[in-house]
């Protein structure tokens, strides 16, 4: 996904910002993994092979999504992924 796109996009439910976090790029610096998050509701969208997943709730997998997500923990900042969701985790240790 190349960056100048990113630039315009926004979270489909409240057309609030969204943060990029990039896993990794291709050689042209496009975004081939990464995700993106609200700053609104804490919707974590991921960029998969340069797609971003930016479907309504009720059209994405929450199972194909989980492991790709648990994957990227150490970048979650003791967050956890519920419901497409980032939420503060009660048990980490800051």
């Amino acid at each position: 996904m190349n960056i100048e796109t990113i630039k315009k996009l926004c979270c489909p439910f409240d057309k609030a910002d969204i943060e990029l976090t990039i896993i990794s790029q291709d050689i042209h610096k496009n975004v081939m993994e990464g995700f993106f998050t609200c700053k609104e509701c804490d919707r974590i969208y991921p960029i998969v092979k340069g797609i971003p997943i930016m479907s309504p709730d009720e059209y994405r997998e929450f199972k194909l999504e989980q492991p790709l997500i648990e994957s990227w923990k150490p970048l979650l900042k003791n967050k956890t992924f519920e419901n497409f969701r980032l939420i503060t985790d009660e048990n980490s240790t800051v």
